[in-house]
């Protein structure tokens, strides 16, 4: 803790001497001769003139879509985005990837500051309930995409900013109910201006759903407050928002067995006695509190220099418990019992597992801009601090066992970068895109781990410490001709380090090196009043990708394996059509090929040579249609997603699939305006509105009987979707 203070005092001391980027924006509020100077942080944003592949949300985007799904819901309908939720609502536990990409490899932040958690790489979306209710806009970058903080910008990012403040006072309050008992309620307020300088916002929110897998419950908390100062060219605000976090543990996919029978079955919490299950534990749950803080400073110094310095420090505390049955207890480090004069050795346990965790650093840019060129500099720099430990809380052979720990490790992890930007316009519509960033990393990982080493025969000790030094360069053109058209091209570089698992999950002495991707990308764009269209071409070329290879560690959990070679190139095509003024449609799809060379599969330890195979998780086409009416405050929406077949491995088995599936959801919305209120709106969301039952992500795994692939089984489970759901919301805007 004292450590990550320190750091935070020391580097914001150092941010005010560094250049960075950031834009000056005045938001105009309707109906009101207040001007509030709000600086949007913009050092990693892409714009109309970069050669990303990029797509926006606005404010008004979020708000039509904010039912209280989690974020990934909002992103679901973008090119090449494919999302998943193992409640089967989009509330809860829920994912997204792109490109195939996992979430891993997709690089978060939130006002420039980095979401991923630093261990696992992923963004865990109910520790932070009900975020979409406090962000300004969204940009979802496609492949390396520009220099950013922290991990796994490795394939995407997402970059999300937070509303500014209201320049008047008001607020909303918000209730959603619908299927699944889904429900929620939130009030928001705004102080406006007060003394000419300063304004304060504030949120709370609660968030409740049975889930439509059963006993996939979720019971989310949450909360925002900021306090912003303005005064000139200069803007300081504080930020404070986060939640506490229950969800009922749905980490156990289902077998096409089950589903056939229940597909809304959930096995978590199964308490079997002999061979029958009689019952489940009520509290097999996932607890989770999170704070986020951020102190942003920004400042306009003339209209050719600016500079913005965000402090941030989050803290993180929780554990889930589970019901395990039928546990050898030397794989918790304990010796058998005896009880009542018999010596047991495997028993139904009572398991938790706690973490806490301390994050803090900087993050700091600058930007000299003038009509031809924008120079672009930035740091930031950030420690993370964790604990892992775990208990054995009950045995039910034994109900007087004491609570007993049996593992306990620690980590910390320094990240430091720096990036110069150029944004330079040659001549009339030629943009010259430069970036490079430099990334260093420290990990050390120590103590003893969960998983039981069966060659030592006690628990897997750890002793990491791993060091990493990234280069990685940009460079692309831009070019706009006759009005409405623009082709661009790209190359840019990637690295990124293994995650926690990476290291903790291998065989003695073998340890992960770092990942690096070349991402080549070439598109056309043609945008009027009318008609929007895009194409987009990429090769990601990987060197040295981790992939699950099918082998198990020293402690029996699945191994992951630098492969040499690995690609995914695709084309993205992008439609949108103005048809009338109270009519729009369109649409995207992406098809792409996902390999990886020379692979080789593991099955109960023998080694078979696939070849090229398809990289799990990778569909080949994943497309995208919508119809939008609007008039005189109504709203209709419709939109379509379908999503090819994906493998649930790298070996590239026919038996080992997620069918292709195609679901439809149903928008409706009204917009009323009174003199009493500033505007009220009625929404209705169907999901999945013709009744699909398809299931989004899943897992699987095969073994032998002989000695060749003709004698290979196979066995896999699902997530099902909610099959046909109706969410109402009405939202008062005063």
């Amino acid at each position: 803790m004292k450590r990550i203070f320190l750091l935070m005092a020391v580097a914001l001391c150092a941010t005010f001497g560094a250049r960075a980027e950031a834009k000056l924006s005045r938001n105009i509020i309707e109906n009101d001769s207040v001007l509030i100077q709000q600086i949007e942080v913009t050092a990693t944003r892409a714009k109309a003139s970069t050669p990303i592949a990029h797509s926006n949300l606005s404010r008004q985007e979020i708000e039509e879509q904010n039912y209280g799904e989690d974020i990934p819901s909002l992103l679901k309908n973008l090119p090449s985005v494919v999302i998943s939720s193992e409640s089967g609502t989009g509330i809860g536990s829920t994912s997204f990837r792109v490109r195939g990409t996992d979430p891993t490899r997709i690089n978060v932040t939130l006002n420039g500051v980095p979401m991923n958690d630093a261990e696992t790489h992923s963004v865990y979306w109910y520790d932070t309930p009900d975020l979409v209710s406090s962000l300004g806009s969204v940009q979802l970058q496609r492949g390396v995409g520009t220099s950013t903080a922290g991990t796994g910008a490795f394939g995407a990012s997402l970059n999300m900013t937070s509303a500014p403040s209201s320049a008047k006072f008001g607020g909303r309050a918000s209730l959603s109910y619908g299927s699944f008992n889904t429900a929620k309620q939130e009030v928001a307020l705004s102080s406006g201006l007060l003394g000419g300088h300063w304004a304060i916002d504030g949120r709370v929110s609660h968030l409740s759903s049975d889930g439509y897998v059963e006993r996939a419950s979720s019971n989310l908390s949450s909360y925002m407050l900021q306090a912003a100062y303005y005064k000139g060219r200069t803007s300081v605000k504080l930020l404070s928002f986060g939640g506490v976090a229950k969800v009922y543990l749905t980490y156990t996919g289902v077998t096409a067995e089950q589903m056939a029978e229940n597909r809304r079955y959930n096995p978590e919490g199964e308490i079997i006695i002999g061979d029958k299950v009689v019952g489940y534990f009520d509290d097999h749950t996932d607890n989770y509190t999170q704070i986020n803080n951020q102190l942003v400073v920004n400042h306009s110094f003339n209209d050719k220099w600016s500079l913005s310095a965000t402090a941030h420090y989050t803290y993180g505390n929780g554990y889930y418990r589970n019901y395990k049955n039928d546990q050898k207890l030397a794989k918790y480090g304990l010796e058998p019992i005896e009880v009542e004069g018999l010596l047991v050795e495997r028993t139904n346990l009572l398991r938790k597992k706690i973490m806490g965790n301390n994050f803090g650093g900087v993050v700091g840019s600058a930007l000299y801009s003038t009509e031809r060129l924008s120079l672009a500099m930035g740091v930031s720099a950030s420690l993370y601090d964790g604990v892992h430990y775990g208990e054995v809380s009950g045995l039910v052979e034994a109900p007087d066992f004491p609570t007993t720990e049996y593992y306990r490790n620690y980590t910390s992890k320094w990240d430091a970068s720096a990036f110069a930007k150029v944004d330079w316009l040659i001549t009339k519509g030629l943009n010259l895109y430069a970036d490079l960033q430099y990334r260093h990393i420290t990990h050390r990982i120590s103590g003893v781990n969960d998983n039981f080493d069966d060659t030592t025969g006690a628990m897997q000790r750890l002793d990491i410490d791993r060091h990493y030094n990234f280069v990685n360069p940009k460079l692309g053109l831009h070019y706009s001709f006759c009005k409405s058209h623009a082709v661009y091209a790209s190359a840019a570089v990637g690295q990124k380090e293994p995650t926690r698992n990476n290291f903790t999950d291998i065989r003695e002495g073998e340890y992960p090196t770092a990942e690096k991707m070349l991402d080549i990308e070439a598109g056309y764009t043609y945008d009027t009043k009318v008609l929007s269209l895009g194409v987009n071409l990429y090769y990601m070329m990987y060197r040295d990708q981790l992939v699950q290879t099918g082998e198990l560690s020293d402690t029996g959990e699945l191994l992951s394996r630098n492969v040499k070679n690995s690609y995914r190139r695709g084309v993205e095509l992008s439609l949108a059509v103005n048809a009338t003024k109270w009519l729009s449609l369109g649409g995207n799809a992406t098809f792409s090929q996902n390999h990886i060379l020379d692979y080789v599969d593991y099955i109960d330890g023998v080694a078979f040579e696939r070849g090229r195979t398809t990289i799990a998780y990778s569909p080949a086409v994943v497309a995208g249609l919508f119809v939008d009416a609007h008039t005189h405050g109504f709203s209709a929406r419709l939109s379509t997603r379908y999503v090819s077949k994906q493998y649930l491995t790298n070996g590239q088995y026919e038996d080992l699939t997620l069918p292709r599936y195609c679901v439809s959801d149903l928008d409706l919305g009204y917009t009323l305006r009174t003199s009493k209120v500033e505007r009220v709106r009625f929404g209705v969301k169907i999901g999945n509105l013709f009744n699909a039952k398809y299931c989004a992500s899943g897992y699987g795994g095969s073994w032998l009987e002989g000695a060749t692939l003709a004698d290979r089984g196979s066995w896999a489970c699902y997530f099902p979707q909610a099959t046909t759901s109706v969410l109402a919301n009405v939202t008062v805007h005063f």
